[in-house]
């Protein structure tokens, strides 16, 4: 566990420092950015300088940018003119409530064919695969769009924007949780079906236990690693898929304002999403470890 923390410790200086260095590749003058479309006088733009501390060494910026992370300072958004953390904070939960239904969606229908499936025949196992391959291939927007078509502009059964009540959060739930479901079904059943023929498997047959009872006491918890693995890629591609996904849905949230931020420069915004991408992220692989021990005791020793 201290070698995971410090390896994730890496990961987040790495994350920080490569925001900065885009800060610093991007584009377009700094004071332009914060001068905008107000007045621009030269006491002005030297006003700026001093206040951002623009006109110190590069090294000294990003050591100060460094030691102002490590007290929980994320800066100051160029165009809101508002801490970064106030900005985050209150777009932090719509977004987690997405990513964390898109999640459970995925899991639950991935766990479902999986199990219906595993070790069946010829025609249920291809009409599965076919079915995963093509949540997998299609993008998330796309996806998006055709639930929209329907079941919004056609049917009327679900709102086409915005964030009220539980219903606004079942077709953006199911276009970011469609392409986790389909590699997610495919990892699990060839799991199961590969430890259904291990010499546990046989064992516990010839002892007279039903094949239901053998997946869910013995077969599930051996398939459960490979599928578990797959947890931390699902964070890279709900977090990558929110912003997206957010935008198409009208929904607010960390996607909403990393694009606000990126198109117009915002500069400390992007650079404090980057960096909690990174932080969800190390947070998510080291638990992964911890239940790694969990579902096969082998690991611990």
């Amino acid at each position: 566990m201290i070698r995971r923390l410090g390896t994730g410790l890496v990961v987040l200086w790495a994350a920080a420092t490569a925001s900065y260095v885009a800060l610093l590749l991007a584009p377009g003058d700094t004071v332009d950015i914060l001068v905008g479309d107000g007045p621009d006088t030269p006491e002005i733009r030297a006003r700026i300088v001093a206040e951002w501390g623009l006109d110190r060494p590069e090294i000294v910026q990003y050591l100060s940018y460094l030691w102002r992370l490590l007290h929980g300072d994320l800066g100051r958004s160029y165009q809101a003119q508002r801490g970064v953390g106030e900005i985050l904070a209150g777009q932090v939960g719509p977004t987690a409530q997405l990513t964390l239904a898109a999640a459970g969606t995925g899991v639950l229908l991935a766990g479902v064919i999986a199990l219906a499936t595993a070790g069946r025949g010829r025609w249920a196992r291809g009409v599965a695969s076919a079915a995963e391959l093509v949540a997998v291939s299609v993008p998330p927007f796309l996806i998006g769009i055709v639930l929209l078509s329907v079941f919004s502009f056609t049917l009327g059964w679900f709102p086409v924007s915005g964030a009220q009540g539980p219903r606004a959060l079942v077709l953006p739930a199911l276009a970011l949780g469609l392409p986790i479901a389909g590699v997610l079904g495919q990892v699990l059943r060839g799991g199961l079906e590969h430890a259904l023929e291990q010499p546990f498997a046989v064992t516990a047959r010839a002892r007279g236990l039903t094949e239901r009872a053998l997946v869910a006491r013995h077969a599930l918890r051996h398939a459960l690693i490979p599928a578990v693995t797959l947890a931390g890629w699902f964070t890279g591609t709900l977090l990558g898929g929110a912003v997206i996904t957010e935008i198409l849905f009208g929904r607010p949230g960390l996607g909403q304002v990393a694009m606000q931020a990126v198109t117009g420069r915002d500069m400390p915004v992007v650079m404090a999403v980057v960096l909690l991408s990174a932080v969800v992220y190390v947070a998510i692989s080291t638990l992964l470890d911890l239940a790694y021990r969990a579902i096969d005791p082998r690991i611990r020793t």
